[in-house]
């Protein structure tokens, strides 16, 4: 009897947060560069700008906000997406046409990013308050604690402040990521030239990360704005508008960190980990 091995679903939240914690650094960076009103300083600038003002570990400012991000948020767009996918695969001759892939990635990355909003927003914050004068942080001491004061401070409406665009941002990287990732192993296993292995994982997720990166980029630097605003914007429009002001590259601001440093490799890293906990940790069925 040909054993079938499936992951357990959350395989992807624990890979998410092992590739959060690589690559926060630059998730910070990039938050720094997007909340920018103005252009004044690029990545190196911003990084050396950082820890001369407060020091090496202001760069995981916020890391207990992004791991709670990535078991809410992504942990419930990897459960759906994967679950989903390995049940219709089980059922159908083949794999998934890409189609319902893209589908099946819009609607768990959707669902996931409402489910993660609170946490993204507590993430930007703390990630931002470095930057900002003393009298202005809002030092919140950990994830929670940023949690229970928005709530307490603001009220529940203001924890899903962003949540239109966070959820069609998680819709957009899903189908980038995870839609995109499955296609281009397919067709890369399909020309016979490569086996599955570690190379194919990175050479996949690579091109994942790029179409993730471009569908996703002019959500995520409004998704960023809206977070961080203190009442300067009255909503997504106004929002869309203001930024608007700045030209159309101001949507994609920070693009080049964006992709060669932000979400490439966290797209890569979060695969390969996913890939060893499948092989290592895998389920017999």
């Amino acid at each position: 009897m040909t054993e079938k091995r499936m992951s357990r679903w959350y395989f992807g939240g624990l890979a998410s947060c092992g590739a959060a914690c690589c690559t926060h650094p630059l998730d910070l960076l990039k938050v720094h560069l997007q909340t920018q009103q103005e252009v004044k300083k690029r990545m190196i600038g911003m990084a050396v700008h950082v820890v001369k003002n407060d020091g090496v570990l202001a760069l995981y400012s916020g890391l207990s906000a992004s791991l709670c991000r990535q078991m809410s948020y992504s942990l419930t767009r990897f459960a759906i997406y994967e679950t989903v996918r390995d049940m219709m695969g089980s059922t159908n001759q083949g794999p998934m046409p890409f189609y319902q892939k893209v589908l099946l990635g819009a609607f768990g990355g959707f669902t996931g990013g409402f489910v993660g909003t609170p946490a993204d927003m507590v993430n930007v914050r703390m990630q931002n308050d470095v930057k900002l004068p003393p009298e202005l942080r809002r030092n919140y001491k950990h994830a929670i604690d940023g949690l229970f004061r928005v709530f307490r401070e603001e009220g529940i409406r203001k924890l899903f402040s962003g949540a239109s665009m966070a959820s069609s941002r998680g819709a957009m990287v899903t189908v980038g990521q995870l839609a995109c990732y499955d296609q281009a192993k397919q067709l890369v296993l399909g020309t016979g030239m490569m086996g599955d292995n570690i190379f194919t994982h990175f050479l996949s997720s690579f091109i994942a990360g790029g179409c993730a990166t471009f569908l996703c980029q002019p959500l995520d630097v409004l998704k960023t704005r809206l977070m961080n605003s203190k009442g300067e914007y009255t909503g997504v429009i106004h929002c869309l508008r203001e930024t608007a002001i700045l030209g159309p590259l101001a949507f994609y601001k920070v693009k080049d960190t964006q992709n060669k440093i932000h979400l490439k490799p966290k797209c890569i890293t979060s695969v390969i980990l996913l890939s060893f906990k499948t092989n290592i940790l895998e389920v017999v069925v």
